[in-house]
């Protein structure tokens, strides 16, 4: 494959042309349109590829990427493409034209072989962009059924890769090879992780998150349900930033509020899991072999991508689905406990699919798609 070329000097100091693979990665909004991104990269650096990264000018994906070593962060105009009535209806589209344009002129610039987009609305200006420039779009599409930014770029890709069986099988472009997940996932130890969180592992460990920001109806029950729950576990809750309750101390229940490391340490000592249903965190769970109960985020609340989600995990027998409505100490308990019980269960079901890592997968279709 033939590639950009830059000018290095060799040891007597002369000028000599090296061959570069150059790649754009695109994404952001929330951390589930980043973090997948922040597992290729280091592989990518590996392979010898030069890593642009085009985010919003002021995006949490800025915060995530701006300073990892080797990667050029790149700032362009997004707006929110919404589905309800709002002022900033008026305003965003203009944001959108105004980023489409950014995004052609810095991709003219580079000349990247092949662009990769993980979704989020910073990307639809990126992949128009790059359609623009002739530069070949690889794009990856989290949940069962396709967000609306993924939607509008599906016109200007080559491939699209999705986390679920299904959703490729109702794609033209799609091709399952699941998420891509960090190495550091599977590098938890049991033992670091009761000792980090103080907790004996006599009992089964009871494992139970919400997201970064925490699941208010999750905490709720889960800490009226503890009397039911500590006599058969000890939970460990990641209960959001802001959502600790300082006034209940209870023997075999930990409460933290984010972890910005040691969560592979937190999944390697969990027995089972509580979680909600993001794409990301079902493809850690399938990758990790690890029973789980899911309580999607309710469909009043969001576009209903976890409800589906979850029930394609129960539907598979890789999980147990708990709707919020449904949820009470009294349920919570009766569903972890058959959990519990089945768990070997699930975790051969688990076993009898992919990995849900799509890591090795998404890398080796960005070399096969980049062009010349």
């Amino acid at each position: 494959m033939a590639h950009n070329k830059r000018d290095t000097r060799n040891h007597n100091g002369l000028k000599e042309r090296e061959t570069l693979k150059r790649i754009v990665l695109t994404g952001g909004g929330t951390a589930g349109h980043v973090t997948p991104n922040l597992a290729l990269i280091p592989h990518l650096q590996e392979r010898g590829w030069e890593i642009h990264y085009v985010g919003s000018i002021n995006g949490m994906e800025k915060d995530l990427v701006e300073n990892l070593p080797g990667v050029h962060y790149h700032g362009v105009a997004s707006g929110k493409l919404r589905r309800y009535l709002d002022l900033k209806n008026r305003s965003d589209p203009f944001r959108v034209l105004q980023g489409a344009a950014q995004a052609t002129a810095l991709l003219a610039k580079l000349k990247p072989n092949v662009v990769f987009s993980k979704g989020g609305f910073v990307s639809v200006p990126v992949v128009y962009g790059a359609w623009l420039n002739r530069v070949p779009v690889v794009s990856h599409e989290s949940d069962l059924s396709p967000g609306l930014a993924n939607r509008l770029c599906q016109p200007f890709v080559r491939l699209v890769c999705t986390s679920f069986p299904e959703t490729a099988k109702g794609l033209k472009k799609g091709r399952y090879t699941g998420t891509p997940l960090r190495d550091e996932l599977f590098a938890g130890s049991r033992e670091r992780g009761l000792a980090r969180f103080g907790l004996e592992g006599k009992k089964p460990v009871l494992l139970v998150t919400g997201g970064s920001s925490g699941a208010q109806a999750i905490n709720k029950t889960l800490r009226e349900a503890l009397p039911l729950l500590l006599p058969d576990f000890e939970v460990l809750h990641l209960c959001g930033r802001g959502n600790l309750d300082e006034g209940l101390q209870r023997k075999g229940y930990c409460q933290v509020e984010y972890l910005s490391d040691g969560m592979a340490d937190a999944f390697a000592c969990a027995d089972v899991l509580i979680s909600r249903a993001g794409s990301n965190t079902l493809c850690e769970i399938l990758a990790l072999r690890k029973p789980s109960l899911l309580i999607p985020y309710p469909k009043g609340a969001s576009r209903g991508d976890q409800i589906e989600n979850a029930a394609s995990f129960a539907q598979r027998g890789l999980a147990k689905e708990l709707l919020q409505e449904n949820m009470t100490p009294q349920t919570l308990q009766a569903q972890l406990r058959q959990l519990y019980d089945e768990r070997a269960d699930y975790i051969r079901a688990m076993q009898a699919e992919p990995s849900g890592n799509g890591l090795q997968a998404v890398l080796q279709i960005l070399e096969e798609t980049a062009k010349p």
